[in-house]
C-alpha cells in the first residue's frame, strides 16, 4: 500500500472510530431518558458502568491521533482533519458524561412521583440526540449548511431550557416538599443544556475543518 493510501486508509479509520464513540455517546444520552422516564435504577446503573467503555474509546482515538501527527507529520487539511477529530472526540466525551449525571440523578430522584411534568425534558433529549445526529453527518460529508442547521436547533433547545427553569422554580414555590426532586429536574435541564453547547462546539470544528477559520455558532 503506497504512503498516501495508507494516510488516508488512516483518516478514514479515525472518522470511523469518531462515529462510533459518537454512536455511544447518543445511545447513553437515550438510555440515560429512558431511565429517567421509567424511574429504572438498573439501567441508570448500566449507564455509568458503560461509560468507562466510551472513556477507553476516546482514549484510543486521542492516542490513534497523535500517532498520526507523529508518523505522517501532515499539513494543511490533513492536519486539520486529525487536530479536528482529537477535538470532537473531547466533545463527545463530555456529552457522554452528561448521560451519566443523568443516571445519577434519577437514581438520587428515586420512586417517588414526578411532581413536573418531565415532556419538556424530553422534548430537549429529541432535540439534543438529532443536533448529535447531525453534527457527525455534517463531519463526515464536511457539510457546513448541516453545521449551521445545528446551531440553529441549540437555540431551540435553550428556549425549552429557559421555559423550562421558570416553570419548575414556580413549582418549587408551590411545591416545597419536592425541593429535592425539583432540584435534581433543574440539573437534568442544564445538562442536557450543556449536551447541546457541545454539539455545537462539534458543528464550530467542522466550520474549521472546512473554511480553516474558527466561527462561533452558540451567539
Amino acid at each position: 500500500m503506497a504512503v498516501r493510501e495508507k494516510f488516508d486508509y488512516d483518516l478514514k479509520e479515525l472518522q470511523n472510530k469518531l462515529l462510533e464513540i459518537g454512536r455511544s455517546a447518543e445511545e447513553a444520552l437515550t438510555k440515560a431518558l429512558g431511565a429517567l422516564e421509567t424511574k429504572n435504577v438498573e439501567l441508570a446503573l448500566q449507564i455509568m458502568e458503560e461509560d468507562s467503555k466510551i472513556n477507553l474509546m476516546y482514549e484510543e482515538i486521542n492516542d490513534f491521533a497523535i500517532l498520526l501527527i507523529a508518523k505522517q507529520q501532515p499539513v494543511a487539511i490533513d492536519l486539520r482533519r486529525i487536530i479536528v477529530g482529537i477535538k470532537i472526540a473531547t466533545e463527545i466525551e463530555r456529552i457522554a458524561d452528561f448521560a451519566v449525571n443523568i443516571a445519577k440523578a434519577t437514581i438520587r430522584i428515586g420512586n417517588k412521583s414526578y411532581t413536573h411534568p418531565i415532556f419538556q425534558i424530553k422534548k430537549m433529549h429529541t432535540l439534543t440526540t438529532e443536533m448529535l445526529q447531525l453534527s457527525l453527518k455534517a463531519y463526515t460529508e464536511e457539510d457546513i449548511l448541516l453545521a449551521k442547521k445545528v446551531a440553529g436547533m441549540d437555540n431551540e433547545v435553550d428556549d425549552i431550557y429557559d421555559l423550562t427553569m421558570k416553570q419548575l422554580l414556580e413549582e418549587n414555590q408551590k411545591n416545597p416538599d419536592y425541593v429535592q426532586q425539583i432540584t435534581h429536574f433543574t440539573f437534568i435541564c442544564r445538562f442536557l443544556e450543556r449536551a447541546a453547547d457541545h454539539i455545537t462546539n462539534i458543528a464550530e470544528n467542522v466550520y474549521y475543518l472546512v473554511k480553516g477559520r474558527h466561527y462561533d455558532l452558540n451567539k
